[in-house]
């Protein structure tokens, strides 16, 4: 989720499902782990549109909390976060008393560290949650998108990571308005280095469909690559 390689620190978000990240749950501060990476392809943002719309879900909320950390301090980009959840956020919140395009009144809740980085965010969840957009977050996006006038959408770029069905509607969001979409794709990776071919996704290619390994040739994607599968 975070990174300073300067500092020499490596900050992670996960949740303890399954006895591997169980046991991983067990460390305590101090305690060495064996770990390898960087590996595979990440996010590259498009640097001939200036406006980023980062739309993240359930778990694929770190890597976009990643990206817009890296972000921040461009000041050819502006950034706009999106993020959704059923479970509560695992982050400081506020309420945000701007608004924004698109964006109904009521929505207001926001990531603090997000704000303090001047970055604007707002959030989406079906389970109730106040200040948060009731319904999902990639319907959030279209709104905001809807409300943007033509000049300005040629200027936007799409990036997401989360589940396969909120992909797949981030795809349909970027084909609707005819926008550029890096999609971060979920995958059981066992080896993680490409040897075990047991995390291969179908993708398009120039010489047709073909099969790529999540760990090694993504996780990250353009989005008419890889939809509909």
């Amino acid at each position: 989720m975070r990174a300073n390689a300067n500092e020499g620190w490596l900050e992670f978000l996960y949740k303890p499902v399954g006895p591997g990240l169980a046991h991983l749950a067990k460390r305590s501060i101090g305690d060495r782990v064996s770990m390898l990476g960087p590996i595979g392809r990440g996010f590259k943002p498009d640097p001939q549109r200036s406006t980023v719309l980062a739309i993240g879900g359930g778990v694929g909320i770190p890597p976009i909390y990643f990206l817009a950390e890296k972000l921040k301090d461009r000041s050819d980009n502006s950034l706009l976060v999106l993020m959704g959840s059923e479970v509560p956020f695992p982050f400081k919140l506020g309420e945000s008393s701007s608004s924004l395009d698109g964006i109904p009144s009521d929505v207001s809740a926001h990531v603090a560290d997000l704000e303090a980085w001047r970055i604007a965010s707002r959030l989406a969840s079906n389970a109730g949650y106040t200040g948060c957009y009731q319904g999902y977050v990639t319907d959030l996006a279209r709104s905001w998108l809807a409300a943007l006038p033509a000049e300005r959408l040629e200027d936007v770029q799409i990036v997401s990571c989360g589940p396969m069905p909120m992909l797949a509607a981030a795809a349909t969001l970027a084909e609707d308005y005819g926008l550029p979409c890096q999609v971060a794709v979920e995958e059981y990776m066992a080896c993680g280095v490409g040897g075990c071919a047991g995390c291969t996704i179908l993708a398009r290619t120039s010489a047709g469909p073909t099969m790529k390994r999540v760990c090694v040739d993504g996780p990250v994607f353009k989005a008419q690559d890889i939809f509909p599968l």
